[in-house]
């Protein structure tokens, strides 16, 4: 995992992994608030360093290590519309 910070305003910092992007920290006073890739918050932190560990920490994004399985043809078809006389 290649992880890359870069400091987008005074308080907010953004990560990108492998070119994507992979969540940010906002600083909130004295914490740092960590978010995911979906903007949901992971957690507070005491520093800056602390943040971007934890992110680390936190492994792949979602869609490379979650696997959905698909829905067969028959569950996606249709209910038939016909009308019985």
């Amino acid at each position: 995992m290649n992880i890359t910070w870069k400091q987008a305003d005074h308080d907010v910092y953004v990560a990108t992994r492998d070119g994507e992007y992979a969540g940010f920290v906002a600083v909130d006073g004295a914490s740092h608030v960590l978010h995911d890739r979906h903007s949901r918050r992971l957690g507070s932190y005491p520093s800056l360093s602390a943040a971007r560990s934890a992110l680390e920490s936190f492994g792949a994004p979602a869609s490379a290590s979650a696997h959905r399985p698909r829905r067969s043809a028959r569950s996606r078809r249709r209910p038939s519309t016909a009308r019985s006389r």
